[in-house]
């Protein structure tokens, strides 16, 4: 099997673990990491790690899980992005701060819609897909940007959500990636069995810990092997079967 991780935060890895991972990608069969970015020096570690090794994938963004920027660092970001756009293979990752409003934090909501439309814009403009952090209620606000501006180069990662916002996702061919936690969890579970094969990517989202069979584990993308078995026995499909296809979705969207 060929697996890539579709989603994980290399860079927030210590170098000891970057080390690790890297020298284990050929035996457990993953040929590429697409790194995401937190914020700019995010950005700026991912494109160094990108050049230290071509297995790593980056993509410039700012995760919405955090204190708003500023305008001035908004159009510092911007501005490198612009600069840095051919080392990216997405806009990612942005979307809007669920979690945030979970733990009773203040957001200006407007604020943080108004900065992922900016980014938005900038995929469609510099022809990048762009990767998404948007779950349950925030998700058909993102679906409604997206429509908005004609993008259909979406990537939600560790969706969840309703009924009728996965029907309308699936509509306009956006792509979900699956995480480890597929293995016990059952609303994951229930996605896969629901979303189109030709829609799925594998992700590890990492050094976010699992639990279950991964107990106590660091994330690694080895750990991907076993999300591609769960996947396939929940789409009753060969094990290669699954991850041939997954890995040429995957190839196809980021242009690998």
């Amino acid at each position: 099997m060929r697996l890539i991780d579709s989603h994980i935060h290399f860079d927030k890895y210590d170098r000891v673990q970057q080390n690790l991972i890297l020298s284990g990608l050929e035996h457990s069969g993953v040929d590429a990491l697409i790194s995401v970015s937190m914020d700019l020096a995010s950005c700026e570690r991912n494109k160094a790690l990108s050049k230290v090794d071509s297995r790593i994938k980056a993509a410039f963004g700012f995760h919405p899980e955090q204190d708003l920027l500023t305008e001035k660092e908004i159009e510092k970001l911007f501005k490198w992005m612009e600069q840095h756009q051919s080392e990216m293979v997405a806009v990612g990752e942005v979307g809007l701060p669920y979690y945030r409003r979970l733990e009773g934090r203040p957001v200006d909501m407007p604020k943080y819609i108004e900065l992922l439309e900016h980014f938005i814009i900038f995929a469609k403009k510099t022809d990048k897909p762009v990767i998404l952090h948007a779950v349950y209620e925030d998700a058909p606000v993102v679906c409604g940007l997206l429509e908005k501006h004609s993008i259909t180069k979406a990537h939600f990662h560790w969706f969840k959500g309703d009924s009728k916002t996965i029907e309308r996702m699936i509509n306009n061919g956006f792509h979900v990636s699956i995480t480890p936690d597929v293995c016990y969890e059952k609303e994951i579970q229930d996605l896969v069995c629901r979303y189109p094969i030709e829609l799925l990517m594998i992700e590890t989202d990492g050094p976010w810990p699992f639990e279950g069979p991964f107990e106590g584990r660091m994330t690694n993308p080895d750990m991907m092997i076993h999300t591609i078995d769960k996947v396939a026995e929940l789409k009753r499909m060969p094990l290669q079967t699954v991850s041939d296809i997954i890995y040429r979705n995957t190839i196809n969207f980021y242009h690998l």
